[in-house]
């Protein structure tokens, strides 16, 4: 994602993102989505059960900054976990997803 081209590599991690966003919502709350509930709402958030993602969008699930888009390489920014959250599941989710294609 860092390197040169990187940003087609960024949209594959996203998109394999939307395609298990119930299940990573599940794994991102330990209050069993209570906390997302009272945090992922209001007019800076969408629905939470929908996966969006854009660039520099901040009520996006998923976010591209700017820069990044501007580059053309970078990083995202899952923008779902709660504070509370467990770190190491949360990991787990992402590589899971992201790295081995489950």
């Amino acid at each position: 994602m860092r390197r040169e081209g990187g940003v087609e590599e960024i949209n594959r991690a996203i998109e394999a993102l939307s395609k298990r966003h119930d299940k990573h919502m599940a794994v991102y709350d330990p209050m069993a989505g209570e906390d997302n509930k009272r945090r992922l709402t209001g007019k800076q958030w969408y629905d939470m059960n929908k996966f969006t993602a854009g660039v520099a969008n901040r009520a996006a699930s998923v976010r591209i900054p700017k820069r990044v888009s501007m580059a053309g390489k970078g990083y995202f920014e899952d923008r779902r976990p709660a504070a509370n959250c467990d770190p190491y599941a949360v990991t787990e989710a992402l590589v899971r997803t992201v790295c081995l294609n489950e």
